[in-house]
């Protein structure tokens, strides 16, 4: 297995362990994705995909057509995606991909979070180098070999595949996102979700005491309204 899977292995998808979180961050997606493409998921692509996760998180349909509904009026304001890298105590990098309405706000916080947990907030550039972003599918893995689907899309930017319990997972580097969506949805592969993930090139060991500091930060950080996704390079040691 490749680092992608000891990535996922690592996170449990703990982060949005919490339903009420996640739907506040899919309606999120749905507002940008409306935005930048329209309220039709035939003809847009990434609404589509919003929609495929929403599926996957249990949102309700009803809640979704909402969304949808509302982010169409030109009254409702868009989300600016802002992405914040700094230090947590002990020198562990750290990236926080927000969606806001209200940059000064959110700026204002995390600065906040990093300062009371002597972390440092860094400028744009210090940190993310660190990382490599990547996307990823989640389909139906019924009748399929991870294996022969590696090699089958190997030419769609296809890096590594392999089954958790939800399903059989293709990740592949960022840009290579829209063209392997369509590629697997012209096979009529069932896409259970997508998504994007930033995973670090390098962790870092800490012992438990300093563990516990970094995580108290991240925890911190994601309870935030306007924060989508945290990113470390800490290596949690059970």
């Amino acid at each position: 297995m490749g680092r992608a899977f000891e990535f996922r292995k690592a996170r449990k998808m703990k982060r949005w362990s919490a339903m009420a979180k996640t739907f506040t961050r899919i309606g999120k997606d749905i507002v940008m994705a409306v935005k930048e493409g329209g309220p039709d998921p035939e003809n847009n692509s990434r609404l589509r995909a919003v929609i495929q996760n929403a599926k996957a998180a249990n949102m309700p349909k009803d809640n979704v057509e909402r969304a949808i509904k509302k982010a169409s009026d030109k009254d409702t304001g868009d989300f600016k995606e802002v992405l914040f890298e700094g230090y947590a105590p002990h020198g562990v990098a750290i990236l926080v991909e927000t969606a806001t309405d209200n940059n000064n706000r959110t700026v204002a916080n995390v600065r906040s979070y990093f300062n009371k947990a002597n972390g440092n907030l860094g400028t744009a550039g210090s940190v993310e180098f660190m990382f490599d972003r990547t996307c990823n599918f989640r389909i139906d893995p019924t009748g399929l070999d991870p294996e022969e689907i590696e090699l089958e899309f190997i030419d769609f930017g296809v890096e590594e595949v392999f089954v958790d319990e939800d399903g059989l997972l293709l990740y592949a580097p960022f840009e290579s996102f829209g063209e392997l969506q369509k590629e697997l949805e012209r096979r009529s592969f069932e896409i259970l979700s997508s998504g994007f993930e930033r995973i670090p090139q390098i962790t870092k060991q800490l012992n438990q005491d300093a563990q516990q500091e970094v995580l108290g930060l991240i925890e911190k950080i994601e309870e935030d309204e306007d924060v989508q996704q945290v990113y470390h390079a800490l290596e949690i040691q059970e």
